[in-house]
């Protein structure tokens, strides 16, 4: 059983910054590509960003692209989504989800294994 714990969350002003962490249980971790994915209420889930299992290759929804950053520490078994110059629209339930193909996909369908998510909620 894989298990992703997400951290990090809470309350900001807009212009304010945060670090989500998601730690994995697994030690093959490594192998995993993993996902960040947001969800507000009343929408659906939706793409943040995407690392692949060496940190090398990355991937960002055009929204967050220049704000938000994706890395990954394969020793502590932990991705992280630093999150810069956030706004009001950026409130949502962050969720980490893992791959066991080792690539970050946009796609939320690929992934197969999701954390239980954390609020972050950025007041204007």
């Amino acid at each position: 059983q894989v298990q992703l714990v997400e951290s990090g969350g809470g309350w900001v002003q807009a212009g304010g910054s945060v670090r989500l962490s998601c730690t994995v249980s697994r030690r093959t971790f490594r192998l995993y590509g993993m996902g960040w994915f947001r969800q507000a209420p009343g929408k659906e889930r939706e793409f943040v960003a995407a690392i692949d299992w060496s940190g090398r290759n990355t991937d960002y929804a055009d929204f967050v692209k220049g704000r938000f950053t994706i890395s990954r520490d394969n020793a502590k078994n932990t991705v992280y989504l630093q999150m810069n110059s956030l706004n009001p629209e950026d409130t949502a339930v962050y969720y980490c989800a893992a791959g066991g193909d080792g690539l970050g996909y946009r796609d939320k369908h690929a992934y197969d294994y999701w954390g239980q998510g954390t609020q972050v909620t950025v007041s204007s």
